[in-house]
């Protein structure tokens, strides 16, 4: 290893199929984007997937039941449905690039849906994509975001017989939204580091091709979901475009105090199986069958005598 070459990289040198997915639900493949064109320019072979918090429509044929191929031509049964969107998009660029779907449930069914995508398009290499670093909480913070979807996932995936398993994060400071302690946050990334599970970070810039290409697909899909444009991207792509603090782009955070900042625009890398390790309640994460069991699960933590206070970050 040398300062001319990332890490990330490095360890995705001997990948020849790789799944990019989204851990969190929503618009979190979107944060993949920019490593999507990235691994394609260097001759990969890449495919998208998202867990989705969309309506999925029953009448196309599944991988398996709760795995959606969507396409361009899928129906669109809500307008939110970003997977479609982003699927046209690339149809309008030339490309036919199918979003891979997983329904929003419990670990089982997850994990099956990604045995299925594994057999079916022979992945040597999984990166699983978190909009923000809520998936780096292990559990006993004060708070710990949203990790319903990001701790399924990486449950999911831990369990696969794969190469290489990898987590990476873009959006630092975004989840102080959803009320996360970024001192936590770095204090975990220390504990990766320690770990042997850290590969690196490094930023993404306004002026790359595969940034462009990240902000047109998704500025793309915002106009066409007015409504429901993504809080997280749009954040992302304030900070890439050189904005700071309380930045708003759209009427969705209005009244809430945003804190854009050139953090946002890092990607940080890791190795799953050491992320993993560090969720105390991943086993327990493992014999959900619903997301209902989820929440229960996460409404738990929440209710626990052990939680760690909040600590403001000394600089």
């Amino acid at each position: 290893m040398n300062l001319f070459n990332l890490p990330l990289f490095t360890e995705l040198e001997q990948a020849k199929t790789i799944l990019l997915s989204g851990a969190g639900g929503g618009f979190d493949i979107f944060c993949g984007l920019p490593l999507y064109f990235s691994l394609k320019a260097l001759g990969k072979t890449v495919y998208l997937a998202n867990l989705s918090f969309s309506s999925l429509p029953n009448d196309q044929p599944r991988l398996s039941p709760s795995l959606l191929k969507v396409t361009a031509d899928t129906p669109r049964p809500r307008n939110y449905f970003p997977e479609q969107h982003l699927a046209a998009w690339f149809r309008q660029q030339g490309q036919e690039t199918p979003i891979y779907c997983f329904e929003n449930t419990g670990f089982k069914p997850l994990l099956a849906s990604y045995q299925a995508l594994v057999e079916e398009l022979s992945i040597d290499t999984i990166i699983l994509v978190d909009g923000g670093t809520d998936s780096l909480m292990r559990g006993d913070e004060i708070g710990l975001g949203t990790p319903h979807e990001d701790v399924a996932s990486i449950a999911a995936v831990d369990e696969l017989a794969i190469e290489r398993k990898l987590l990476v994060c873009l959006g630092f400071g975004i989840d102080r939204y959803h009320g996360v302690c970024h001192a936590h946050v770095l204090e975990g990334i220390a504990e990766l580091i320690g770990s042997g599970g850290f590969l690196g970070a490094f930023s993404l810039l306004q002026e790359m091709d595969e940034v462009i290409q990240y902000k047109e697909a998704s500025e793309y899909v915002f106009q066409a979901m007015t409504e429901h444009i993504s809080i997280v991207n749009s954040s992302i792509i304030s900070a890439l475009m050189g904005h700071y603090g309380d930045y708003h782009t759209s009427t969705r955070t209005k009244g809430s105090k945003l804190w854009i900042n050139p953090l946002m625009s890092l990607y940080w890398c890791f190795r799953l199986p050491q992320v993993a390790k560090r969720i105390i309640y991943l086993d327990a994460m493992k014999q959900t069958n619903t997301y209902t069991d989820i929440m229960f699960l996460i409404e738990g933590l929440n209710r626990g005598n052990n939680i760690r206070k909040w600590e403001d970050i000394p600089v």
